[in-house]
């Protein structure tokens, strides 16, 4: 064969054979390493391992990174790792920092409650760190967890302002928070140390009727000041668990509302108005005596609650309703008396087959409540229709007089004038009386009359206060005709003005007057 074929087989072979090799210690390398990783992650009797390279983590046994996981803080795991570290370890950053130098670190956690080691190691450039404990890692952070659950609810226990307390099945106190204690120390200052069992507080207490109902109970103190607390309870296995609430303010507010509706009751009670209160759903809730005297509807019935259609109904039967034309129409009444009174807008007068009166107003209230209020007019409508069968019958008389007759208040108003006045002074002022005053009807008499101060005398005794007397005057009217004028107090400050004119042919003739002189009229 050729000398340079030779040469490159040679060439070729080696290029393989350097190949082979190579792959071969890669292998057995990569098993090492592997194997030695594993050593390093070995754990026994219940170690939890990390293994890092500097602060990163190349690899941990499941209850390592359980744990890691578990960490509160944020950041890497050499970070968690570290958070977990510090509280139990004293130093551990430090002595980790120097592993590189020292080779190895041991310690014991500075919490005896917590037997846990740590192992940290430096091996071919990695830190290997372990944690033992004669108990797993998992068992250490469920106790931790509980610990921690037990100091919080021993916190929570001791501000919670509530008496909570615990019996067994014998109505023992078995356990019960600083309130209850506190509680008791305060009814009896003369217990220093508190013995067992611990004392009931609440010993006269009956049991509540099922789970989650309250129960008022009050506690006296040795002044004698009185507290009241709302007891429930809840059952916890075979034992019993009690919280006790402050309840004093809803006592004092449910005492004062009993006494506010007493005072209610008995002023309603005396009311002369009937009154009638139905809820949202027209139901009767409140009702006085006055209503059942009345309307005569029986008091058993109005006890009964009846809606406000049965009322009505009961009403009309007793024909305490005015009667409709219709019974359909007396309904659609009703509907809108109770429409009209819920938009506060009913207030009517019922006049009744016998004669009675009664002005019924109807009120809307919150949450829908209406209270109907019936009172008894009857004697005031006969007032009433008797003074204008007074007034008619005076006003009749004094029409009938020859006499032109004013009557004015104290104010100066015209309260009454006759048909004579009328005629007299062509106006009639009944038409419009409400502003018929002394002032404009001088100027009237003034505008129809000779000059004369007289009217203006009229105005000043009429705004005499005191005793005054009859006067008389005469005045003369453009036509020609004599005035014959008188002017009288009346009864309340009134004053009344009487005028009686003269024929015009007896006006010519001389007059005499009081005093026996002769006058021309």
């Amino acid at each position: 064969m050729p000398l340079d074929l030779w040469t490159a087989l040679f060439v070729l072979g080696s290029s393989a054979l350097a190949a082979t090799f190579a792959i071969v210690t890669q292998y057995f390398l990569s098993l090492r390493t592997s194997g030695r990783q594993s050593d390093l992650l070995s754990a026994d009797d219940g170690r939890v391992v990390f293994l890092f390279d500097a602060e990163s983590l190349i690899d941990a046994t499941p209850a390592g990174r359980a744990l890691l996981a578990s960490s509160p803080i944020r950041g890497g795991d050499w970070a968690r790792l570290m958070a977990y570290l510090k509280p139990r370890f004293a130093g551990v950053d430090a002595a980790l920092g120097r592993l590189s130098t020292d080779g190895i670190f041991r310690q014991v956690a500075t919490d005896q409650s917590r037997p846990l080691s740590l192992l940290a190691e430096h091996v071919g450039g990695l830190t290997r760190i372990s944690l033992s404990s004669q108990r797993s890692i998992m068992d250490i952070l469920a106790y931790a967890a509980m610990a921690e659950e037990l100091t919080l609810l021993r916190a929570v226990s001791g501000a919670e302002p509530n008496l909570v307390w615990q019996e067994n099945t014998e109505g023992e106190v078995v356990w019960a928070n600083l309130s209850y204690l506190t509680w008791i120390t305060r009814l009896s200052p003369e217990v220093a140390v508190l013995g067992w069992p611990i004392p009931q507080l609440f010993a006269s207490r009956s049991a509540p009727n099922g789970l989650g109902n309250a129960l008022r109970h009050s506690l006296t103190t040795a002044s004698g000041e009185k507290f009241w607390f709302e007891i429930s309870e809840n059952i916890i296995g075979e034992n019993r668990l009690f919280f006790a609430s402050s309840a004093d303010a809803t006592q004092h507010a449910e005492a004062s509302l009993n006494s506010f509706m007493q005072i209610l009751t008995k002023t309603f009670a005396q009311l002369p108005i009937g009154l009638a209160i139905f809820d949202a759903q027209r139901k009767l809730q409140l009702f006085n005596p006055a209503l059942a005297d009345l309307t005569g509807l029986p008091v058993d019935f109005l006890t009964m609650r009846p809606s406000l259609l049965a009322v009505l109904d009961a009403l009309r039967e007793r024909k305490m309703l005015p009667e409709p034309k219709d019974y359909r129409s007396w309904r659609r009444q009703i509907v809108e008396m109770e429409k009209a009174a819920a938009s506060d807008r009913y207030e009517e007068t019922w006049a009744l087959s016998d004669g009675q009166t009664f002005r019924v107003i109807g009120r809307p209230h919150p949450n829908g409540a209406l209270s109907i209020m019936i009172e008894d007019i009857s004697s005031e409508v006969m007032r009433t229709r008797r003074y204008r069968a007074d007034l008619e019958l005076g006003q009749s008389v004094i029409d009938q007089m020859d006499m032109a007759l004013a009557v004015f208040s104290p104010s100066g108003h015209l309260v009454m004038s006759n048909l004579a006045y009328s005629s007299l002074w062509a106006h009639d002022p009944v038409e419009t009386l409400e502003r018929s005053t002394l002032r404009k009807l001088a100027e009237h008499w003034r505008a129809v009359t000779v000059p004369s101060g007289l009217w203006s005398e009229f105005e000043d005794y009429v705004a005499t206060l005191g005793d005054r007397i009859s006067w008389d005057a005469t005045a003369r009217l453009l036509d020609g005709r004599s005035l014959a004028c008188t002017f009288s107090p009346l009864a309340g400050g009134a004053t009344l003005a009487a005028f009686r004119p003269h024929p015009a042919s007896e006006a010519s003739q001389p007059q005499r007057n009081d005093t026996g002189s002769m006058q021309t009229a």
